[in-house]
C-alpha cells in the first residue's frame, strides 16, 4: 500500500518542487540510475548518501535518478528494470538481501549495464562489477574495542553483555560481526564477561530491536551490564527500553554517527559510535560511476578487490573512525559531516560545549 501511495505522491512532488524552484531528481531517463535500500534501518541513506551523491552528480553535470525502495526487495527489482528500460548505463546500489541483489546485477548484466554495489557486497551469485564501501571488519572491531573502552571505563567487573547484531540478511551485518567478536568472543571465553544473549535484528528495523532488548532485560531480570548494538538505531532502540523500564543507562555501541547517536553520546546515554566518512564514499562511487558512463578508465579508482564468495570483485574500501564525546569536534564536526547546530536542538543543547 505505502508503495503504491508513493508511485502516485512522486509525480506530484516531483511537480511540486519544480514549481517551487527546487531540483529533485526522481527515476527517470539518467545515464546513472542510484537504489537506496530504505529510510527506516538508518538516517543516513535519505540525510547523507542522496545529499552526497547529488552533490557529486551535479557537479560534474551527468543525469542521474535517486530512487528508495523503502525496504521492499521486490519494489527495488522493479526499480532497477525501469532504470534499465530508461537508458541508465550504470546502477549504483544498496541491496536489501543477496539474493535480490543477484537478481539486479543479472538483469543489468544482460543489458549491458554496469552495477556498483555501494556500501554492501552482493555475495549470491557471480558478484558486481564494482564494490564501494569501507572495510566493515575494521568497523565492527571499532564497535569491540569501544565496548571494552567503556566497560573499562565504568569501572565493571565480569559485565553480563547483550549483543544485538544487524540484519541476517546484510552481509555488512556478518562483517561487523565478525569484528566485534575478534575482540569480545575471547573475553566471554575466558569468564571475564558473561553473555546474555546475541540475536540478530531483521531489517534493521528498529522497533524489532526494542522489542528483542526489551525481552532480553525481562528475561535476565533486568540484570544487563553493556551491549553490542550494530548501529546508531538499534543502540537508541537499548536506550529506549532502558528508560521504558526506569534502568539506569548502560555501555552501549553504535554505527554510523547519526545525529541521534552524537546526542545520546553527548548524553551520556551511548558510549560511542563509527564514523564512516559517507561523504568520501559517496563521492568514490559517484566518481566510479561517473568514470564508467564516460567510458574512462577505473583502475585508478578501484584499487582494491574484494572476493564475493565466486569472484574477485574491484573495489575501493575507505577507512572508519571511532567516536566518542572525546572526538566529536575533531571527526564528525572537523569533516563537516554533522554541525553543532543540527545536533543541539531541544534538550541535548545543555550536553554541548559552550565554545563551539
Amino acid at each position: 500500500m505505502l508503495n503504491r501511495v508513493f508511485r502516485i505522491l512522486t509525480p506530484l512532488i516531483a511537480l511540486f518542487t519544480l514549481i517551487m524552484g527546487v531540483t529533485v531528481q526522481a527515476q527517470g531517463t539518467a545515464d546513472i540510475a542510484v537504489l537506496l535500500p530504505d529510510s527506516a534501518s538508518s538516517a543516513r541513506w535519505e540525510a547523507d548518501d542522496r545529499r552526497f551523491l547529488s552533490a557529486a552528480f551535479d557537479a560534474a553535470g551527468v543525469t542521474y535518478s535517486i530512487v528508495n525502495a523503502e525496504g521492499d526487495a521486490q519494489a527495488q527489482i522493479n526499480q532497477a528494470e525501469q532504470a534499465i528500460t530508461n537508458g541508465a548505463k550504470v546502477i549504483l546500489m544498496v541491496n536489501l538481501d543477496s539474493g535480490s541483489g543477484a537478481s539486479i546485477i543479472q538483469l543489468a548484466r544482460d543489458a549491458g549495464v554496469k552495477v556498483i554495489d555501494y556500501d554492501r557486497l552482493t555475495i549470491e551469485g557471480p558478484g558486481a562489477d564494482f564494490y564501494v564501501s569501507f572495510d566493515n571488519e575494521a568497523v565492527g572491531r571499532i564497535q569491540g574495542e569501544g565496548l571494552v573502552a567503556a566497560v573499562e571505563a565504568a569501572g565493571l567487573t565480569n559485565p553480563r553483555v547483550a549483543v544485538l547484531n544487524g540484519s541476517p540478511t546484510d552481509n555488512n551485518a556478518t562483517l561487523f560481526a565478525n569484528g566485534y567478536n575478534s575482540v569480545i568472543k575471547p573475553l566471554f571465553e575466558s569468564g571475564a564477561w558473561t553473555l546474555v544473549d546475541d540475536q540478530s535484528v531483521p531489517n534493521w528495523d528498529n522497533q524489532e530491536a526494542l522489542v528483542i532488548f526489551e525481552q532480553m532485560l525481562t528475561a535476565a531480570g533486568g540484570g544487563i551490564d553493556a551491549a553490542i548494538a550494530a548501529n546508531d538505531g538499534i543502540a537508541s532502540s537499548v536506550i529506549a527500553a532502558l528508560q521504558n523500564q526506569g534502568l539506569p543507562f548502560i555501555p552501549v555501541t553504535g554505527q554510523d554517527a547519526t545525529v541521534g547517536g552524537i546526542q545520546n553520546i553527548l548524553a551520556g546515554r551511548q558510549s560511542m559510535t563509527v564514523y564512516k566518512a559517507i561523504k568520501a564514499q559517496a563521492e568514490a562511487a559517484a566518481a566510479l560511476a561517473i568514470a564508467i558512463v564516460n567510458g574512462e578508465d577505473t583502475s585508478a579508482i578501484a584499487t582494491g578487490a574484494v572476493n564475493n564468495g565466486t569472484n574477485d570483485i574491484p573495489s575501493v574500501l575507505l577507512v572508519p573512525v571511532g567516536v566518542t564525546s572525546a572526538n566529536i569536534a575533531e571527526t564528525v564536526i572537523a569533516d563537516g559531516f554533522r554541525t553543532w547546530e543540527e545536533i543541539c536542538v531541544g534538550e541535548f543543547e545543555a550536553f554541548c560545549p559552550a565554545n563551539r
